[in-house]
């Protein structure tokens, strides 16, 4: 077998680390929800969403500037 690329590497551990850095944020979602709560119930809200969208957009922005990469290389 060939050696793996060293993008295709660099891809699994960035995106390793960032699924492990969302999974932490998410495994003390619900504290920080419940503290929130006790001001208002909507800014416990608006935290859980702004979280699941920013998990989205770090994929969505990685993507962009890779393409972006590929492209100014061709």
């Amino acid at each position: 077998m060939s050696e793996p690329s060293t993008s295709n590497r660099s891809s699994a551990i960035a995106a390793a680390i960032i699924l492990g850095g969302t999974g932490l944020v998410f495994y003390f979602m619900p504290a920080m929800m419940m503290s929130l709560s006790e001001i208002s119930p909507w800014l416990s809200y608006a935290l859980a969403t702004f979280f699941v969208l920013a998990f989205f957009a770090v994929f969505w922005l990685r993507g962009k500037r890779q393409n972006k990469n590929r492209n100014s290389s061709e």
